[in-house]
């Protein structure tokens, strides 16, 4: 697939690619930035205790790399890849709720090794993971709003605002 900016532009309109091309940078900036220190995003994985030691190392590796193949993809315009920035996005999400919950004073992992210093810890890390599952789900629904409709479909179509014939004869 090649990446067209001119393609992009006449398929979709600013409010729908501004916000799939910034939440696919911050996916591929969050994932390189751990991939250049993977031991030091293990640590942070440990530290979490979810994973057993075995684990550590592939989750190490995987998760940013899925992390920058799943931004690229949605830059690109992929076909899946917002529903796996989504299941990533709610999965962290629900990893920093525990640690929130949990009273944990670490570094959430999210970027860099160095973040928690530049702010307040998990909860403020918590906020900004719901801040972009709130725009994954604007690209959804503006997506599923400025789709072509396709026959079969499970769910309906909105409504079209213009009366139908049998109206307009009575």
């Amino acid at each position: 697939m090649v990446f067209s900016i001119a393609k992009l532009q006449g398929s979709r309109s600013w409010p729908y690619l501004l916000p799939r091309l910034g939440l696919g940078l911050v996916f591929v900036w969050a994932g390189a930035v751990k991939l250049l220190d993977i031991q030091a995003f293990g640590v942070v994985l440990a530290r979490y205790s979810f994973l057993p030691e075995a684990l550590l190392p592939p989750a190490a590796v995987g998760l940013p790399l899925m992390e920058v193949v799943a931004g690229l993809g949605l830059m690109a315009g992929v076909r899946g890849s917002l529903s796996l920035i989504t299941g990533m996005l709610a999965l962290f999400a629900g990893v920093l709720w525990f640690g929130v919950l949990q009273g944990l004073e670490i570094d959430c992992g999210c970027f860099s090794p160095d973040e928690l210093a530049s702010h307040d810890g998990l909860r403020q890390a918590l906020y900004r993971d719901l801040a972009m599952l709130a725009v994954a789900a604007h690209l959804y629904i503006w997506g599923w709003r400025h789709a072509p409709a396709r026959t079969g479909s499970a769910w309906p179509r909105p409504a079209s605002p213009r009366p139908h014939q049998e109206e307009i004869a009575s």
